[in-house]
């Protein structure tokens, strides 16, 4: 589980995107194609997985679902998880507050600290993720710290299981 049941968005997510990877709650996207127009039925809107080295991308949101890949000719979603099947649309968060795990492993921000957009690697399955980290982003495109990989603000420090409380708020 990578978010917590504690979290408070009242007019800040997004349902325009498609994912063709599996995900997992928490995880922080970028955008890999656009849509034009609104959006809602483009294909072409697809979100998915930050590079090693996010510089250049465009952070999408924080994944408020889990994308999984199954038959469904033996199984169905199961809804109470909030599971959408592989290539399905997706609900990303862009302001509001979460409780997430998914922080670049060995960092501890302080509260107060800036959430920058990052990839971590998870150790079960190696499968990298997107995620929160308090390393600023350097754009290779100017050579410096840019504020638009900032994901938000730090709202705690990390707790005995790992979770750390993020407010998020991507322009």
């Amino acid at each position: 589980m990578a978010l917590r049941p504690d979290r408070k968005y009242t007019i800040g997510t997004d349902i325009t995107c498609f994912m063709n990877e599996t995900g997992e709650k928490g995880e922080v996207l970028v955008y890999s194609t656009g849509g034009s127009g609104v959006a809602m039925d483009d294909p072409n809107a697809v979100v998915t997985t930050p590079a090693a080295d996010p510089s250049g991308q465009r952070i999408a949101g924080v994944l408020l679902n889990d994308v999984v890949n199954l038959d469904l000719t033996r199984q169905h979603i199961n809804w109470h998880k909030d599971e959408v099947q592989l290539g399905g649309k997706v609900t990303l968060l862009r302001q509001g507050e979460i409780t997430t795990n998914i922080l670049a492993s060995g960092e501890t921000p302080s509260i107060g600290d800036p959430a920058y957009v990052g990839q971590t690697t998870l150790a079960a399955g190696g499968t990298a993720q997107g995620c929160v980290t308090n390393t600023a982003v350097t754009d290779t495109t100017v050579n410096e710290a840019n504020p638009k990989y900032r994901v938000g603000t730090f709202k705690s420090t990390v707790d005995s299981d790992g979770y750390i409380r993020v407010e998020v708020n991507i322009t």
